[in-house]
């Protein structure tokens, strides 16, 4: 006959192993790499560019990844002229965070913004 400290060990492991088996199985699924870069594909692309009043292009890609970007000259003609770009570029990072920047670009720099950058 099996001790009762056995039997009692015996019965918090049937209620304790599937809950375990449960936490390990999610764990394997969330920790899976994700989709690669590499595999990625272009679900989305628009682009007009007739050569004078500017462009304009966004896409997005399989894997999260979309960019959008308009640009455009500014004083032209002019000692001033400057090409002037704005956009947007939006990933989803590798701990499944999403991230976005802004920018423009122009005779000062470039620009960018993002939440995640330090203040």
């Amino acid at each position: 006959m099996l001790s009762l400290k056995f039997q009692l060990q015996l019965k918090a492991q049937s209620f304790v192993c599937p809950d375990f088996l449960l936490a390990l199985g999610l764990t394997a699924v969330f920790a899976a790499p994700q989709q690669s870069s590499r595999d990625a594909t272009i679900v989305k692309y628009e682009a007009d560019n007739d050569g004078f009043s500017g462009y304009k292009f966004n896409f997005e890609t399989s894997d999260g990844v979309s960019r959008s970007e308009t640009g455009e000259l500014k004083n032209a003609g002019t000692d001033n002229e400057a090409l002037v770009m704005r956009g947007t570029i939006s990933w989803i990072g590798a701990d499944g965070t999403p991230y976005t920047i802004e920018f423009i670009a122009d005779e000062n720099g470039f620009q960018p913004k993002g939440a995640h950058f330090p203040k």
